[in-house]
């Protein structure tokens, strides 16, 4: 498989939009060189487009590392909560672990505390029993007044108060204790069940940290994922783009080959042109020199006929903007036609003529070009300004110009000579007319008849 066809194939694959034309015919060399530059500048195109599908790939990339990090860094502050709130269950265990330590020193105070109740509970049902066994109850008046003397009355008093503030103080105590073990109960109780609460609300705020940093741990999974299909959606990108640069510089070295095969060609056939105006000149001069050597012979008494010059013909310059570029018939119109049986679209009109006939500038402007080409012929390129807006006119297939590039132009001026230069079939002139200017696409082409009468 050659260099130029593994061009062309990889063209029509990654643009699917046809393949190359044959390069090898004058006909349409110089539009291959035009298409192989559109599809330089499609395949440029899509590179760029690609580069700039690369750049945001990389944006993306970069978006989603620092998505990471920021997943990382709340994990980080996630897991820092966790260990914090950990230790606060360890400090809050422990508080339990003490105060259900301290219930169980409280139970044996408890204890104590309900043997020293029992305790005088039995005292005061033996006081009962006593009283209940005199009588069922005591009266001290009589004690006191059954005093034998004054001393002994003294005495019973003494006795009498110590009795009565035994009793008060047995109550008293028994009052006492009970109300400090109900306090003390309901505090140790308060107490256990604040901490109860306290590490229950921890242990469920641990299990939502846990959520939380499992969440993010997820999160970071996916990131870490869809970075590795970024990359591999960046690497397409740049094998892609790669190999579209590669196609871009062999499709530039197919224009650089096919442009000096052209350069080749129209410096051949120019060669070949002067080799036949020197054949036709040598011609020339040889029949006029037998024609006089005939005429010396014959001594002068008669002479062959002089030669008729070629007719000449030239189109009248019309009024008004535009005018006719040349004198003839009308063999081609503008648009659909056949070609060696082959239908074609027509870009401009076909004026044809014999004998010498002038080709005149259709509207005054600037000669764009005046050139040689593989498939005009002769050919010159005019720029046009006509009520504000811009035309191009291209004049093909002459036999000759007489203007050159820049040159300013007056409508009706002569540029040169109806010839069959190029890729042509007979004597004419093929007269584009342009709305803009001129492409290889010819995509500003319209009818000339919209603007001049032939």
């Amino acid at each position: 498989m050659n260099k130029k066809f593994f061009v062309t194939l990889s063209i029509a694959a990654a643009l699917t939009i046809g393949s190359l034309p044959t390069l090898g015919t004058t006909a349409n060399a110089t539009s291959s060189v035009e298409e192989l530059k559109k599809k330089q500048e499609d395949v440029s195109s899509k590179k760029e487009k690609i580069n700039g599908e690369i750049s945001q790939k990389s944006e993306e990339i970069n978006q989603n590392i620092n998505k990471q990090k920021d997943i990382k860094a709340q994990i980080a502050a996630l897991d820092s909560k966790v260990k914090d709130t950990e230790t606060k269950i360890t400090e809050k265990s422990k508080e339990i672990d003490e105060t259900n330590a301290e219930i169980a020193q409280l139970k044996e105070e408890i204890k104590v505390l309900k043997d020293k109740i029992e305790q005088r509970n039995e005292l005061l049902k033996e006081r009962a029993r006593a009283i209940q066994e005199k009588g069922g109850s005591v009266d001290y008046l009589d004690v006191l007044l059954g005093a034998e003397s004054f001393g002994d009355f003294i005495n019973r008093i003494t006795a009498v108060n110590t009795i009565v503030s035994a009793d008060k103080k047995i109550m008293e105590e028994q009052k006492r204790d009970q109300a400090e073990l109900e306090k003390k109960q309901a505090e140790v109780e308060d107490k256990l069940a604040t901490l109860e609460k306290s590490k229950a609300n921890l242990v469920s705020l641990k299990q939502e940290l846990d959520s939380q940093k499992a969440q993010k741990a997820e999160l970071f999974k996916q990131l870490e994922k869809q970075q590795a299909q970024l990359k591999v959606e960046k690497a397409d990108l740049e094998k892609e783009s790669n190999a579209l640069a590669q196609m871009e510089q062999e499709i530039g070295g197919e224009i650089q080959a096919e442009q000096a095969r052209l350069a080749e060609l129209a410096r051949q056939r120019e060669l070949e042109r002067k080799r036949q105006a020197e054949a036709e000149a040598k011609k020339r001069a040889e029949e006029e020199a037998a024609r006089r050597a005939a005429a010396s012979n014959s001594g002068g008494s008669s002479s062959a006929p002089e030669p008729a010059p070629a007719p000449s013909f030239s189109a009248p310059v019309s009024a008004g903007a535009w005018t006719a570029p040349a004198y003839g018939s009308i063999t081609t119109e503008f648009g659909w036609d056949t070609l060696n049986g082959k239908p074609r679209y027509h870009y401009g009109i076909d004026v044809a003529s014999g004998g010498s006939v002038p080709i005149k500038a259709a509207a005054d402007g600037y000669v764009i070009k005046s050139q040689y080409s593989s498939s005009y012929g002769n050919v010159v390129y005019i720029t046009h300004s006509v009520n504000g807006k811009t035309f191009t006119t291209v004049y093909a297939h002459m036999a000759s110009s007489s203007v050159r590039s820049g040159q300013p132009v007056d409508k009706g001026q002569q540029i040169g000579y109806m010839g069959n230069t190029g890729y042509s079939f007979g004597q004419h002139l093929h007269f584009e007319l342009h709305a803009g200017s001129w492409n290889s696409s010819k995509s500003n082409a319209v009818n000339p008849r919209q603007y001049i009468n032939f």
